[in-house]
């Protein structure tokens, strides 16, 4: 590895207790001694790309993802065995062959066909989508050493440690009451809009769930922002059942619409898979066919975490754009002589490209 301090590349003896043996410097991360291979220069190079060289903050869980999308979308099933075992069948088969030994080639044959089978498997999707670590654990363990060697979390990702309170954020750029609500249960996101600033600049209050909704004095629209799985599915729905006559807004992530981008890697996790009572829900709904029904079964999801943070902002950015001008008299006016437009289907969105 490379030394992010010198600069010097770095043989495994040469960085004993993660100390680069030319400059003397400690580092935080060693791409030998944690499952995602991560190194301090890797680390920064992703940071600098979500952040868009430091124009946006982002939290931890999206630098998570951003960190293991590569992992999630090769898959974590018998890494090396299928390279190990076809090596080692094709150099046993050989050396049977040349010395007319049958028990080697029938050693190679076997060798050969545990080979098939890994890759078999791995074309089939065994192990994809599984963190090799997890949220929780890239924290206390990745930003651990990080904050430990550094002093604090790489520039540009914030500490979204402290809960939001239910009724933070809500005040109005006229420092009137809030006008709209958004709902999300990933505090994750909530953090990071709130860190760069949509809520304060539209009056929109954070909530993480429906009691934290009914507790706010604003009795404007609610904007619902979800993970494409079983969970985010139901949230809208469970939203306009509660919250009676107010309005509710599904601003996504829409599944149909995520499942068919290429560039989309969705993940699953074995404590998040939705129980039977759950699909069972899913199922009456008859909004999904029996292969989406499959594939959220599985607890297989697209987070918001996921989506690249400015894409993230500009389309949250929108949606408030144009609820906050609907409910607001002074947006309105502003509307309807051209100013504060809502970008149409054609427009780029620069903020996302990547």
């Amino acid at each position: 590895m490379i030394c992010p301090h010198c600069e010097k590349n770095l043989l495994r003896k040469e960085r004993p207790n993660n100390t680069c043996s030319h400059c003397g410097r400690t580092y935080a991360l060693d791409p030998k001694t944690n499952s995602l291979g991560l190194s301090d220069l890797r680390v920064r190079r992703i940071v600098a790309k979500a952040t868009e060289e430091g124009r946006i903050a982002v939290t931890p869980d999206q630098l998570w993802y951003a960190l293991s999308r590569r992992r999630l979308k090769k898959g974590t099933f018998a890494p090396g065995c299928t390279e190990i075992s076809l090596f080692v069948g094709l150099i046993v088969g050989v050396f049977g062959i040349f010395t007319g030994t049958v028990y080697l080639a029938l050693i190679a044959c076997a060798l050969l066909l545990v080979a098939a089978g890994f890759a078999l498997a791995r074309a089939a999707g065994a192990g994809r989508g599984f963190p090799v670590m997890s949220r929780a654990a890239f924290r206390s363990e990745a930003l651990a050493s990080w904050r430990y060697v550094y002093g604090g979390l790489p520039p540009g990702v914030v500490d979204d440690a402290p809960p939001v309170p239910s009724q933070a954020r809500t005040r109005a750029p006229s420092g009137a009451e809030a006008g709209a609500v958004l709902l999300c249960p990933d505090h994750s996101i909530t953090a990071f809009l709130d860190a760069d600033g949509l809520p304060a600049h539209y009056g929109i209050a954070l909530a993480e769930d429906l009691d934290a909704v009914l507790a706010l004095p604003a009795r404007g629209p609610v904007i619902v922002l979800h993970d494409a799985d079983a969970h985010g599915e139901l949230l809208v729905r469970r939203a306009r059942t509660g919250l009676g006559q107010r309005t509710v807004i599904d601003a996504g992530l829409p599944l149909r619409t995520v499942r068919g981008l290429a560039q989309a890697v969705p993940y699953r996790d074995k404590q998040g898979k939705p129980d039977k009572e759950t699909m069972a829900l899913l199922t009456e709904l008859g909004e999904f066919t029996k292969a989406e029904l499959r594939w959220l079964g599985k607890g297989w999801r697209f987070p918001l975490v996921g989506m690249p943070p400015a894409r993230l902002l500009a389309a949250v950015t929108r949606v408030a754009e144009q609820v906050t001008r609907s409910v607001d008299p002074e947006r309105r006016r502003a509307a309807s002589v051209g100013f504060m437009t809502w970008p149409g289907p054609g427009a780029q969105d620069h903020a996302g490209e990547r």
